[in-house]
């Protein structure tokens, strides 16, 4: 069945978002600060709002795809919102986040918190997926619609948990792309082209995985047996990589963020332990 909705924010994953669920028969009424960008999707069977208000006005069901959460603050601060759903697909802190349920509550909104973990082309296609959460209740009724833009995984009713997973992907997303880049600029030092090294990298990053189970253990239990890596050899290691950047003449504030976990390790008495046990160094709790 055709829902109306609105969409506030038309970059790559805004316009993304609007045209699937266009595709789908949703009828969709858009809002952007640029109103050039909802040019394309008009043409294709969007209503442009010429205001904030009149978006909001258009559909129970808000999706907002900004920035950042000020970014709704912004926009939406003069409006009316009473009984409106509003979910914000935007990313922020999970502080944000609450302020912002509370924020909406006062006006009389629910806010639903989405995160979409995958990029604008791939938005809607198979294996798109979307993090939510806030009232299970208010997520229920606009499930079907939502599940047009990705498989929705529901977290919970606490507002935090979508963003907390959202930031948590790309902790790892955002840290693993940096060490691609920083590891290739290593071998270039001698001259080597990427692409010759570029199959020993992908066998390097397909082999994580094969270690997340054992860490998820030792997460869960709070022991490191350290038998096979322990923080003393991968240590070194991590010291023998901030020597070759250095030597080389690389940046080497990335390796040594590395290094510092394990010496800290080191320092706490965990050198025995396996590198897992560094779990506890990022905590902050090292002894």
């Amino acid at each position: 069945m055709s829902t109306p909705l609105t969409l506030i924010g038309l970059g790559p994953m805004g316009q993304a978002m609007v045209r699937k669920f266009l595709a789908a028969g949703h009828r969709v009424t858009v809002w952007n600060r640029t109103a050039s960008r909802a040019d394309a999707l008009v043409e294709q069977g969007a209503t442009r709002a010429d205001t904030p208000q009149a978006a909001v006005d258009a559909s129970r069901l808000v999706l907002l795809s900004l920035t950042d959460y000020a970014a709704m603050h912004d926009i939406l601060g003069d409006v009316e919102l009473a009984g409106k759903t509003v979910v914000n697909l935007s990313s922020d802190t999970p502080d944000q986040t609450l302020k912002a349920a509370a924020w909406l509550a006062e006006r009389g909104a629910e806010l639903v918190v989405g995160g979409v973990m995958v990029p604008a082309p791939l938005v809607g296609e198979e294996g798109a997926y979307v993090f939510y959460s806030g009232p299970k209740d208010v997520f229920e009724a606009h499930e079907d619609v939502l599940a047009v833009i990705g498989r929705p995984d529901y977290l919970g009713e606490d507002h935090s948990l979508a963003q907390l997973f959202y930031q948590a992907q790309l902790d790892y997303f955002l840290t693993a792309l940096a060490g691609v880049l920083h590891s290739i600029a290593l071998v270039k030092t001698a001259g080597v082209p990427a692409a010759k090294f570029a199959p020993y990298l992908r066998d390097n990053l397909n082999s994580i995985s094969m270690y997340l189970d054992e860490t998820v253990r030792h997460l869960d239990s709070g022991e490191y047996p350290g038998d096979a890596a322990n923080i003393l050899m991968m240590g070194a290691t991590a010291d023998h990589i901030v020597g070759a950047s250095e030597s080389t003449g690389l940046d080497a504030g990335l390796p040594k963020a590395v290094q510092s976990l394990y010496r800290r390790g080191i320092e706490a008495g965990r050198g025995r332990e396996s590198w897992t046990a560094l779990y506890e160094v990022i905590k902050g709790k090292e002894n």
